[in-house]
């Protein structure tokens, strides 16, 4: 953001002198121009009256005289011709039989004045023609022509332009300083306000931010840091009751149980039916409450990472997805399954740590073995996408519908036709994969396997270095 503001800032900052420097340029130029017109103008009026009097009296010599001295001093040529283009003074090498100065001695001789127009720039070159004819009013007795050097002017017009952009340069580099610091002033309590945000969001304590910058935004740090309090109390007081909770209720269960299991001895055999629902609901209670541990345990694992960059965390896939295979193949047995391992050809590495994933695999592997139902074929793949890996378990059971496929990662959500064979969990495995995935950068796609079943992918970034980030 800050970035964004200097350029935006910079950009009116170059405009704004741009838009000054440019007429001001433009204007020196124009005003050295007319300058050198005037003086050129003025010694051409000289000239004129000088070769009118010439042509009153007969006598040329103190005009020739005069424009020798002229053409001297300041290196100009001159040509003085009478109304028949006889030529009275010709210096510098100029001579009236040159097109150029012939076509002046012309315009002059008809009573027309030429001066040159366009105004000069510091590479202007070369010389500039002026022509005037002598005589009053309407009456000409000859004409002058005056070639008038412009360097002198072209490098008073340097001079004067190297002082206005070195002026704007200054006021360019004083306007920059006071944009950066603005743009600081503004910015930095913005940037402080983010970073706590980012960590209130991942549920850690955010940061109290320090109040700066324009009156606003300290109203605004004071009012995120009064809301970050009650926000911060409010979680960990719920995360305290969910531990404290499942925790606390551990006891209780297994005091229960014990009286349950002691009970068992003394039951009528009638009374069976009722104890194996017991246990059996004592069994779902208790796997509920490890669940609600781990989704708890997962979602400030993702917190943390969201804020700490868990980048540096490096495992291999492959032989994670070995192990749990070896883990799982005997239960995936006795459920009348089988679980097949399609190993990648070369070392798959992922970057989270090896119990994420075994953690990820045992949910995936577990969901299958439950779901897909016996006489199974499940399959754990590992393979690379460019710079991701992933993890697949697809099976050829039942599968789910499109509708149940959005809803498969929804907390205690279960597919209808799950819910009643006995074999459904608590619906919450499914929700603690995909926030061990989030926190790791990754994510967990559910799609229908072909022609049936269900294909679960776990898809994570690859570590740095091994096809990872570039």
């Amino acid at each position: 953001m800050r970035t964004r503001v200097q350029a935006a800032l910079l950009l009116f900052v170059v405009i704004a002198v741009a838009a000054f420097a440019v007429p001001l340029l433009l204007f020196t130029a124009s005003d050295r121009t007319q300058q050198l017109v005037l003086a050129r103008s003025a010694d051409l009026d000289r000239f004129a009256s000088l070769m009118d009097q010439a042509a009153s009296t007969g006598d040329t010599s103190a005009v020739a005289a005069e424009a020798r001295r002229y053409t001297q001093l300041y290196g100009e040529p001159l040509v003085v011709t009478d109304t028949r283009r006889n030529p009275v003074v010709q210096t510098g090498g100029m001579r009236a039989a040159d097109p150029d100065v012939a076509r002046l001695l012309d315009a002059a001789l008809r009573n027309q004045t030429a001066h040159p127009t366009g105004a000069l720039r510091p590479w202007s070159r070369g010389s500039r023609m002026f022509a005037e004819p002598a005589g009053t009013g309407t009456r000409v007795s000859g004409a002058v022509v005056l070639r008038a050097s412009v360097g002198t002017a072209a490098q008073d017009i340097t001079r004067r332009w190297a002082a206005v952009l070195a002026g704007a340069a200054l006021v360019a580099v004083a306007c920059t300083v006071l944009a950066r610091a603005a743009t600081r002033w503004v910015v930095s309590p913005l940037r402080r306000l983010d970073r706590a945000v980012g960590r209130l969001a991942a549920g850690l304590p955010p940061e109290q931010t320090r109040a700066g910058g324009p009156p606003e935004l300290r109203r605004l740090a004071i009012g995120f840091n009064r809301m970050a309090r009650t926000v911060t109390a409010a979680l960990e007081q719920q995360r305290r009751l969910v531990a404290d909770t499942s925790h606390q209720m551990r006891n209780p269960m297994a005091a229960l149980r014990l009286r349950v299991d002691a009970l068992h001895t003394h039951l009528p055999a009638s009374a069976s039916r009722t104890y194996t629902g017991v246990t059996t609901e004592l069994d779902r209670l208790e796997t509920l409450l490890d669940d609600m541990l781990a989704l708890a345990a997962a979602e400030h694992r993702a917190g943390e990472l969201t804020v700490t960059d868990g980048s540096d965390a490096d495992c291999d896939l492959t032989a994670v997805a070995a192990a749990q295979h070896r883990l799982w193949e005997p239960v995936a047995h006795r459920a009348g399954a089988r679980l097949t391992l399609r190993a990648a050809p070369a070392r798959v590495t992922a970057a989270c740590t090896d119990r994420e994933l075994a953690q990820i695999t045992d949910i995936l592997v577990d969901n299958a073995i439950k779901y897909a139902g016996p006489g199974a074929e499940i399959s754990l793949r590992c393979t690379t996408e460019g710079r991701l890996a992933v993890l697949t378990v697809t099976d050829d059971g039942p599968g789910l519908g499109t509708e149940e496929l959005a809803l498969a990662t929804t907390r205690f959500w279960r597919s209808g036709r799950q819910r009643h064979d006995g074999t459904a969990g608590t619906g919450l495995g499914l929700a603690i994969a995909e926030q061990l995935l989030a926190g790791r950068g990754g994510r967990l796609e559910l799609e229908p396997a072909r022609p049936r079943g269900l294909r679960a992918r776990a898809v994570v970034p690859r570590p740095p270095g091994d096809g990872g980030a570039p």
